[in-house]
C-alpha cells in the first residue's frame, strides 16, 4: 500500500491526498504533526532517498533557524526537526520519492 508521509498544512502533501482520492488509490497518510517516525522508518527513508533529497531547503523553518550558514548532519537534523523534510514523501515496497509526482503517484498507487 502506498504511504503519504508529510502534514495537513503543507500544500503539496493535500495535492497528494486528494490525487489519491480522486483516483480511488489505496493509501496510508502519516502525519508528522501527530506522530513521529520510528527508527526503521528514518532508516528507510535515509537508504532508499539522498539526504539533500529529503532537506527542504526553501521551508520556513530552514531559513528561520539559519540552517544555510551551519554545519550539521542532515539526517540527525531531520530526526530532530520533521519540519525539515520535503513534503510529500511516498513510499511503496521499499521505494521512496521526496515531493509531490502525480505521474509516480498514480504509477505506484496501482500497482
Amino acid at each position: 500500500m502506498l504511504q503519504i508521509i508529510g502534514t495537513k498544512k503543507c500544500k503539496e502533501t493535500a495535492k497528494a491526498l486528494r490525487s489519491c482520492k480522486e483516483r480511488a488509490l489505496p493509501f496510508q497518510f502519516i502525519d508528522l504533526s501527530e506522530r513521529k517516525l520510528s527508527d526503521g522508518e528514518w532508516e528507510s527513508l535515509f537508504r532508499s532517498l539522498s539526504d539533500e533529497d529529503l532537506l527542504d531547503t526553501s521551508s520556513p523553518y530552514y531559513v528561520k533557524q539559519g540552517y544555510q550558514y551551519r554545519e550539521f548532519s542532515i539526517q540527525e537534523e531531520l530526526r530532530e526537526h520533521p519540519e525539515l523534510l520535503k513534503t510529500p514523501i511516498l513510499r511503496i515496497k521499499g521505494k521512496a520519492h521526496a515531493g509531490f509526482d502525480l505521474a509516480l503517484l498514480v504509477q505506484w498507487g496501482a500497482s
